[in-house]
């Protein structure tokens, strides 16, 4: 079962903020959750004390409010009172759930909107895209282009009267060519290396030791 797979510790401390739980709320959930594992059916505060720092009182209203939160019960089987941290555990399994659904909805939106990247490709060409023409748009995608500017290019060599691919790559290879040599010699690191530079010279050409004239 996917509940038996996910580790309660890693939920908890991923999630007792969600749950507006404390660190004293949480510190005493996770010595609880040991004690039971070890084999104690019924953890108390007294048995909580002497694991933890907190006095007897102390963690008595930290269960208190646990219990009333309903992330803690303690209920009778075979007459013999046992605590139970299920509810808490259930809240963490539905967090984790809606969590998941959330990543794999954001997921389909993003494989949808690549979709519609190439979808307009298609539009445009009225036709399928090859395989060579696909790897090309990956490859651009995969150097850094966004979509945006990919689509730009593709309008730019729609208004030069060319469909083509090869031509959209032209301009893309333009346009970062034009941005290199708008950047060339901007660079502040340069600038300052350069005044270093000329300082570093003016100062070897400083005659620092006087000559004697006789």
């Amino acid at each position: 079962m996917i509940k038996e797979a996910l580790d309660f510790r890693f939920l908890i401390i991923e999630n007792y903020k969600k749950l507006r739980m404390n660190e004293v709320e949480l510190a005493t959930v996770l010595v609880m959750d040991h004690l039971i594992q070890e084999g104690n059916k019924f953890v108390t505060a007294d048995l909580l004390s002497l694991k933890m720092s907190l006095d007897i009182k102390e963690i008595d209203k930290v269960l208190a409010k646990l219990l009333k939160r309903g992330l803690l019960e303690y209920k009778t089987k075979n007459n013999k009172t046992i605590s139970s941290l299920n509810p808490l555990k259930e809240k963490l399994y539905r967090e984790f759930a809606l969590s998941l659904n959330a990543e794999n909805e954001q997921e389909r939106n993003t494989k949808n909107d690549s979709k519609n990247f190439y979808i307009e490709f298609e539009e445009i060409f009225k036709r399928s895209l090859s395989p060579v023409e696909l790897s090309k748009v990956r490859e651009w995608i995969s150097s850094g282009y966004s979509e945006e500017t990919i689509l730009d290019a593709l309008k730019e060599s729609i208004a030069q009267g060319k469909k083509s691919i090869r031509n959209v790559d032209k301009i893309l290879l333009a346009w970062t060519a034009r941005e290199d040599r708008e950047n060339e010699g901007t660079s502040p690191i340069s600038d300052d290396w350069d005044k270093n530079l000329q300082e570093t010279i003016r100062i070897a050409k400083t005659p620092w030791i006087k000559k004697d004239n006789d």
